[in-house]
């Protein structure tokens, strides 16, 4: 049977179709036959018979299974839930846009950044800036990636680098089924500590310029006009010892500032009381306190309040905020210290004054670097400007909160909260 031709194979075929007319035809010559007819007539006719029903006969064509069709078109709906995947992951905003700029996707970071863009709206219903919406425009135009610098005012002031570029999907994609991205990485805090950056460095610089232009002054004015002048020189020279004492507090609390930035993230693991911390602070300040003309009590509860710390650290925070509230605070003539250390609540250490007060837009930046709400006034205090900052770098590291409350005229509370 293998070896049969696709003539015989269909000849078969027709035979057995036909069975039913090649049995009569037969059965009739048989019957011709028996009745004394001329055998080679009834052979001759018995033939014509066949080949006319077997010539006729149509032949059966076998089924042939139908080989599957592999399915090469997919839909666009498909196609964009390929490229959108992973994005909903991603914790950076990202948009898929389709040809004509309209948005087709946005996952969860660019809501929260931008609020909910409704699917099929063009992307400038969002973004109104000229320089994105054009690059948009010319990554759709060559298909080739670009990425501009945007800045956002509203909720709060943001900085973005806003890149698009093409999805290159495998095979062709129909011109209908084009997508790009739009990704924002936000570089807020990089260019917020790159403005920190420059103003420290200005503003260290100034500081450290005012003595020791100061100093040259000095000397120049002993070695020429006041050189033989005994008094005048004796003059200058204490002015000069408190300009380079004063350069020596800057230098040392810039140090300061940077070992602590070393080991912010290392949080103490000491226990620290308290109670005999603050009286020994109370006392290495009573010498300054009673210059200014300042009393200092201390209101201590009984027994410890212990918390995890850095002794000298500690030290270092309350004697700057109780040296602080005896030099600007100085008009209330008192200044109180109260330690709270109640069952269940965090320990508090405030440190309040009576004084003059600090006007209330002046309180958010106290922290700051260099920050004076009085310039003139700190300088003749031989403040830094950097206490505060310091202060608020070890309670960073301590995991501690300070809390800053004033009102003009009524006085000063600082509150470490541990």
């Amino acid at each position: 049977m293998e070896n049969e031709t696709p003539w015989t194979r269909s000849l078969i075929l027709r035979i057995r179709q036909e069975r039913p007319v090649l049995l009569v035809a037969l059965l009739i010559a048989l019957i011709a036959l028996a009745a004394g007819a001329n055998k080679w007539v009834v052979l001759g006719l018995l033939l014509l018979m066949i080949i006319t029903a077997l010539w006729h006969a149509v032949p059966i064509i076998p089924e042939m299974p139908l080989e599957p069709i592999p399915e090469t078109v997919e839909t666009a709906g498909n196609r964009l839930a390929e490229v959108t995947a992973t994005l909903e992951a991603l914790d950076v905003p990202v948009m898929v846009l389709s040809g004509d700029a309209s948005v087709l996707y946005q996952n969860r970071a660019a809501e929260k950044a931008f609020g909910e863009v409704t699917t099929g709206a063009h992307i400038s219903a969002r973004l109104r800036s000229p320089g994105v919406l054009d690059m948009i425009s010319e990554t759709i135009a060559t298909n080739a990636p670009n990425q501009i610098e945007h800045s956002e005012r509203l909720p709060s002031e943001r900085v973005y680098i806003v890149r698009s570029a093409p999805v290159i999907l495998d095979g062709q994609q129909p011109a209908d089924e084009r997508f790009f991205v739009v990704s924002f990485r936000d570089i807020s805090e990089v260019r917020r500590i790159d403005r920190m950056r420059s103003d420290f460095v200005a503003n260290a610089s100034h500081e450290l310029r005012t003595p020791l232009a100061s100093l040259r002054g000095f000397i120049e004015t002993i070695q020429g006009p006041a050189k033989n002048d005994a008094k005048a020189q004796e003059r200058f020279l204490g002015i000069m010892l408190d300009q380079t004492t004063r350069m020596s507090r800057l230098v040392d609390d810039l140090l300061s500032l940077s070992r602590l930035e070393l080991k912010s993230h290392i949080a103490p693991d000491h226990k620290v009381d308290l109670v005999p911390l603050l009286g020994h602070v109370r006392d290495s300040l009573v010498p300054l306190a009673n210059d200014v003309g300042v009393e200092i009590a201390l209101h201590l509860p009984q027994g410890k309040a212990e918390v995890l710390g850095d002794r000298d650290e500690l030290v270092q925070v309350f004697e700057n905020l109780i040296e602080n509230a005896c030099k600007y605070g100085q008009e209330g003539k008192a200044v109180d210290v109260f330690l709270k250390n109640g069952r269940g609540e965090p320990v508090e250490v405030a440190v309040v004054d009576k004084g003059p007060g600090i006007p209330a837009e002046h309180v958010p930046r106290l922290t700051e670097r260099f920050y004076r709400v009085s310039i003139e006034d700190s300088r003749s205090k031989k403040g830094t400007g950097l206490g505060l900052a310091i202060v608020k770098h070890i309670l960073t590291r301590h995991r501690a909160r300070l809390i800053v409350k004033s009102e003009v005229g009524k006085g000063t509370s600082f509150t470490v909260r541990f």
